[in-house]
């Protein structure tokens, strides 16, 4: 006669819901995830955000493979009592299974070697441009160059990040470190921190660190009330200066973004070099500084000061067209306080994403993220599949009355600059005052 089944409710695993006794559900079964979080391949944010509930929906997102193996010596002996699954989860599930048998995980196309081609290709004409040329106009060239490799080297870190691009792990690794650390500057290991705990609560205020930027941006007025950021522990103090910066996001959105770069530079040393456990911290400072030794040495090579300042500003204005694409596709989508909740996943991405559509010949440039819901679903599908499940997609929603938002550019912009504007006006409302603060108070008097 086999065991008799243990039983606990949905309220008792929330009650294991801390760093030191963390529990999760996979399909009715309970399992103690305390120690393995320490060596979870994505860290521990995502667990730590959807401790004490059912995940299965975002299980089954980020592990099309062999991680199912590993779950047997987690099990607690437990299941879930009142375990029940949604009609849309059931057809999501259906879906993924449906994409899995069809083959669509391992299906990648050319496109990480057709990406990597372009950045070996775009690195040596930004080169050529500036080593073999005097002319103000050729160095300029060389800066817009530069700005789309910046762009490209991005999504292949992005893609090797989320999926693997090429034959081995081994390999894999080493084309996030070259196109993220030693090509742009940016940590992959900072990277796949934050991207984590994004696609794991998809604008959460409170939770998202990809909508928590107090004092420049607030997309909603609930970020008025100095909230506390779970993500890097600390308050969102909508103090006197963030009341100021917030009034005018519609007119500095864009300006921001031409020079949001510095901000990321600044957020992977924060990082490389706090106390926190970083993966791999040795070879991520290794790429930094090889990106900090032929940057500055490829900038000093012009022939003057001016010239320089306005290499890399062009440059960094050609790149800031990812950074405004990655706003269009959450700013003004529907956002939610507290931590994300297992039984709505995909509700949470259909709410919190907005798709910009374009021409199949476009794919390239927005690297397949114009499909961000698709994306948000499916992580680990490759970018070259996107556009195929798309409608699929829009049929589910559509079934399930949720949002399917998929707006041109220009329409993502509109909608963006909108909601920036209707935060601004509300941020200048004195009736909700904060501390007093001079400069506000002249603004505010004099105009």
């Amino acid at each position: 006669m086999g065991l008799e089944k243990k039983y606990i409710t949905s309220e008792e695993l929330k009650k294991h819901s801390s760093s030191g006794d963390l529990w999760i559900s996979i399909q009715g079964k309970v399992y103690d995830v305390t120690e393995w979080m320490k060596e979870h391949p994505g860290g521990d944010t995502p667990l730590l955000n959807l401790a004490g509930q059912d995940v299965t929906d975002a299980f089954i997102a980020y592990h099309p493979g062999t991680a199912w193996a590993h779950l047997d010596k987690l099990f607690t002996g437990y299941y879930l009592e009142d375990f029940k699954v949604s009609e849309v989860s059931k057809d999501y599930r259906k879906l993924y299974s449906e994409f899995a048998k069809l083959g669509l995980f391992d299906q990648k196309g050319h496109v990480a070697m057709y990406s990597l081609a372009s950045v070996g290709f775009l690195f040596c004409f930004v080169l050529y441009g500036v080593l073999c040329f005097s002319s103000f106009w050729a160095h300029m060239g060389a800066a817009v160059l530069l700005g789309v490799l910046w762009i490209q080297s991005a999504y292949v870190g992005h893609d090797s990040g989320h999926y693997q691009v090429m034959r081995s792990r081994g390999f894999n690794k080493l084309a996030q470190l070259l196109a993220g650390n030693c090509l742009t500057g940016i940590s992959i290991a900072w990277w796949k921190w934050t991207h984590n705990a994004h696609h794991i609560a998809c604008n959460s205020l409170d939770f998202d660190p990809d909508l928590q930027h107090i004092p420049v941006f607030a997309v909603s007025t609930r970020l008025f009330n100095s909230i506390r950021s779970c993500f890097y522990g600390r308050n969102l103090n909508f103090d006197p200066l963030a009341r100021f910066l917030v009034s005018y996001q519609h007119w500095t959105f864009y300006p921001v973004m031409c020079v949001a770069r510095v901000n990321l530079y600044l957020q992977t040393l924060l990082l490389l070099f706090s106390t926190r456990k970083v993966p791999d911290r040795a070879v991520n400072i290794m790429g930094i500084l090889v990106f900090w030794i032929w940057f500055p040495l490829l900038v000093s090579s012009l022939p003057d000061w001016p010239e320089r300042v306005i290499f890399v500003l062009t440059s960094f204005a050609v790149t800031s067209l990812q950074h405004v694409q990655f706003c269009l596709n959450h700013f003004s989508a529907d956002v939610y306080l507290g931590p994300p909740n297992g039984n709505d996943w995909f509700e949470k991405q259909a709410g919190g994403t907005l798709d910009i559509s374009c021409s199949s010949w476009m794919d390239w440039v927005y690297g397949g993220l114009q499909f961000q819901l698709e994306h948000h679903l499916f992580p680990r599908l490759p970018r070259c599949q996107l556009r195929r499940v798309s409608p699929l997609v829009r049929d589910l929603c559509k079934k399930h009355n949720l949002p399917y938002r998929s707006l041109s550019f220009w329409e993502a912009n509109v909608s963006t600059i909108r909601t920036l504007r209707n935060a601004a006006l509300q941020a200048r409302d004195m009736a909700n005052p904060v501390p007093k603060n001079l400069l506000w108070e002249a603004v505010n008097t004099h105009g």
